[in-house]
């Protein structure tokens, strides 16, 4: 990997035209050279003693036809999730009313689908303009969309979609085999061209390449714009998946993916989300270090763990942050 170290070192201001090779090169820095040139970055974008919380609410679980590898909510897998239908909106939206009163400032609404179906864009709407009244930040991942349904939840007041890319190019077929990486990038084309911000990120621990994680990053950085918002999940392994028995990634690799995201997606809102729950403190901090500013709170992630509110109000406690937004004066 022979990137020119100048290049790789203007990465502060946002760049479109990175090479798999520069990504690459990213990876390969000395681990505290790494942090301290993202930890600049973050610097320069964000206050590096506030976070973003955002809670995450399955709005329809289980049932779902695609057959990704990690997740218990394909019909393909036999795992402990149940399916269950689509909530009423009057009950996304009182869920909404505690996570803001939790203390939570985005709020968003999954469905295991496929792709979104007309027949539910009304209910989804109601639910969407519900939350929105309330004063939180919006966002839903409810699979494939067409440009005139991005349209539609626009219209009723969504601010992202999440659609995430989860791994590299290379190593997305050993992953999911029922949409291809082309089926997801047509559909963050529908959101951005819909004017709503995109939320992409992806998953590390399910036996890619240090490659195939710089290669997630690298189609990341090439977007026409990149992710408001990018979230990193850690594999949490569910049993009956075939991705149930994977080997975790080391932390410290997992501190490079966020530092590396940081730097060549520096505007990004870059969130660690699935995984936290077998994270320490520490790891986290490094974390947080490498430029992540956003985590999920609420007691679980779709269908996994995450840690409770008075851990995380802990953990913030602790390192002297606070929530985004947020002015109050920190202890001396």
């Amino acid at each position: 990997m022979n990137a020119p170290i100048t290049r790789l070192t203007d990465s502060a201001q946002p760049r479109h035209d990175w090479t798999l090779e520069e990504v690459e090169a990213l990876f390969e820095l000395p681990f505290t050279e790494l942090v301290f040139r993202a930890a600049e970055v973050h610097r320069r974008w964000f206050d590096p003693t506030e976070l973003q919380l955002s809670q995450l609410l399955s709005v329809k679980t289980g049932g779902c036809p695609e057959n990704c590898g990690y997740c218990s909510q394909s019909q393909h897998f036999k795992t402990a999730t149940a399916a269950s239908k689509l909530m009423d909106a009057d009950t996304v939206i009182a869920a909404a009313r505690e996570a803001k009163a939790g203390g939570a400032q985005r709020f968003c609404m999954g469905a295991a689908w496929r792709d979104v179906k007309d027949r539910d864009l009304p209910k989804v709407a109601a639910m969407i303009s519900g939350v929105k009244a309330l004063g939180l930040e919006t966002c839903a991942t409810l699979g494939m969309l067409t440009a005139d349904q991005a349209k539609a939840l626009k219209a009723a007041g969504l601010d992202y979609y999440n659609h995430n890319l989860d791994t590299g190019p290379d190593y997305y077929d050993k992953v999911v085999t029922t949409r291809t990486y082309q089926d997801r990038l047509d559909t963050l084309e529908a959101v951005r061209d819909a004017g709503m911000s995109t939320c992409c990120g992806g998953i590390v621990g399910m036996g890619e390449t240090r490659r195939d994680r710089a290669g997630l990053l690298h189609q990341l950085a090439i977007l026409p714009s990149h992710p408001e918002s990018l979230p990193i999940n850690d594999l949490m392994p569910i049993e009956g998946t075939p991705l149930g028995k994977s080997e975790p990634v080391d932390g410290l690799e997992f501190v490079r993916m966020i530092a590396v995201a940081r730097l060549v997606c520096p505007k990004s809102m870059v969130r660690i989300a699935a995984g936290r729950e077998h994270m320490s403190k520490e790891l986290q901090s490094l974390c947080f270090l490498a430029g992540a500013n956003s985590i999920f709170v609420g007691a679980r992630l779709l269908t996994t763990n995450n840690p409770g509110r008075d851990n995380d109000d802990a953990l913030l406690a602790d390192l002297k942050m606070r929530p985004m937004g947020s002015r109050a004066a920190q202890p001396a």
